[in-house]
């Protein structure tokens, strides 16, 4: 049997790892970032962002497919709401949660009831078994396309998967409620194996992922910084320190040692995700940190010469002009090497998208119309605290960065697409919790 998948324009460790399985299984299998029409028995697509709903692409993909009677199924994150994958673009099943076991089962015998994650259409509208049962951690290697030292993803070939899970429970993050709080850690041995092949793939650098890297091995919540600082020094030994990167951190989840190892085996960078400068808007959030330990974070990391960026997110359902300008009071006093900003996206399956359907359109920031300074600009108020936000961080940068017309165009082009991908997330989530 032919399998192909799909990770549209850019392929994820997710969809490398069920391609794995899938080979290990053995089937004849691909993988491809291309939405292309394929000859092959099924096509698997494995979608890892909301906006993949309304991508015509893939949609005529799926189509074809199903008109030459092969089958179609899909998986990744935005499984978390199957009635809108099934709703939007019609394959014959959703992989529900965590594919590893599920997919293959699937594979094999098609959509039933008695397959645990799986999510389809029956006589009397969708049957949902359920998501998928947690996945071991200890796999086949992943299924490795021959580009791979050709992808960029934020400057690393791959994020490699060290654990699953994360003790947060940030309201906007998927991670929690996909792969739940209590972390499930890979062991060493596997995770260099894997690394080594990547690098034999042609990888060059690449970046370790899981929620938060440094709850690597961690148990109850406490972590294990001596495993962290055993796993960083072994990828380091086969890429190089100035090819590794690990940079996703909660900023109450470092150490002394955290960070000495972060600077010695690693390219020298943590991200942050800092979100707010407003403490009534980090408890909306969810975000279980405090400005004062982001204030505490930031010092301690340049205390062991690394280089610091954060994420910020504006126009969060309830948030006052007071508490944006919070952020921006933030901003210039952190003055961050590198800074992200975004407006609110509410994906679904989270508490922010379950507080955006409870938020009047004229209420919610990214539909009020915006009447400051860039009135002219035809904005909303997310879009407008995205794009001064934006402006605000290159000001206040250690090395000083001054906008220009380019920077502004590009800047306020940014803004609009995610002002416009976030409307059209939110009415579709809209449409199908009716």
């Amino acid at each position: 049997m032919r399998i192909k998948v799909i990770s549209p324009d850019i392929i994820t460790y997710g969809a490398m790892v069920i391609g794995g399985v899938l080979r290990e299984k053995g089937y004849d299998v691909s993988i491809s970032r291309f939405i292309e029409d394929t000859d092959t028995d099924i096509l698997l697509f494995s979608l890892y962002s909301t906006q993949h709903l309304f991508d015509d692409r893939i949609k005529k993909a799926i189509k074809s497919q199903k008109e030459r009677g092969g089958r179609c199924y899909i998986g990744g994150p935005v499984s978390s709401h199957p009635a809108m994958v099934l709703g939007e673009l019609s394959p014959d099943a959703v992989v529900v949660g965590e594919g590893e076991v599920t997919t293959p089962r699937l594979v094999r015998d098609g959509p039933s009831p008695g397959i645990q994650g799986v999510a389809y259409r029956g006589e009397d509208g969708m049957l949902n078994c359920g998501p998928s049962p947690p996945a071991p951690m200890e796999r086949p290697l992943p299924l490795i396309p021959s580009d791979i030292g050709a992808q960029n993803v934020r400057g690393a070939n791959v994020y490699i998967e060290t654990h699953r899970g994360c003790i947060g429970g940030c309201g906007f993050c998927q991670v929690p409620r996909y792969f739940g709080q209590e972390i499930r850690s890979r062991s060493i041995e596997s995770i260099l194996t894997e690394v080594q092949a990547f690098k034999d793939a042609g990888a060059h650098r690449i970046s370790i992922s899981g929620g938060t890297g440094s709850l690597y091995a961690s148990e109850q919540g406490r972590m294990n910084v001596p495993a962290f600082v055993e796993l960083l020094a072994g990828i380091a030994g086969i890429m190089g320190r100035k090819n590794l990167s690990s940079p996703d951190i909660r900023v109450d989840c470092i150490t002394d040692e955290v960070l000495d190892a972060i600077r010695d085996y690693t390219i020298g960078w943590v991200f942050f995700g800092i979100e707010s400068g407003s403490e009534t808007i980090l408890k909306k959030m969810r975000k279980g940190a405090t400005v004062d330990q982001v204030r505490e974070a930031v010092t301690r990391c340049r205390d062991h010469g690394l280089k610091v960026a954060g994420s910020f997110i504006v126009g969060y359902p309830g948030e006052t002009q007071h508490d944006y300008q919070k952020t921006k009071d933030l901003i210039e006093e952190l003055s961050l090497d590198d800074v992200f900003v975004s407006a609110a996206e509410p994906i679904p399956g989270t508490p922010l998208a379950d507080l955006v359907l409870s938020t009047p359109s004229d209420e919610n920031p990214v539909y009020v119309p915006h009447t400051g300074e860039y009135k002219a600009l035809g904005l909303s108020v997310a879009e407008a605290r995205a794009f001064d936000l934006m402006l605000h961080a290159d000001l206040n940068k250690p090395v000083f960065s001054m906008a220009d017309d380019r920077t502004f165009d590009l800047y306020l082009a940014e803004v609009r697409k995610q002002g416009s991908d976030i409307r059209r997330a939110t009415e579709c989530i809209l449409r199908y919790s009716e």
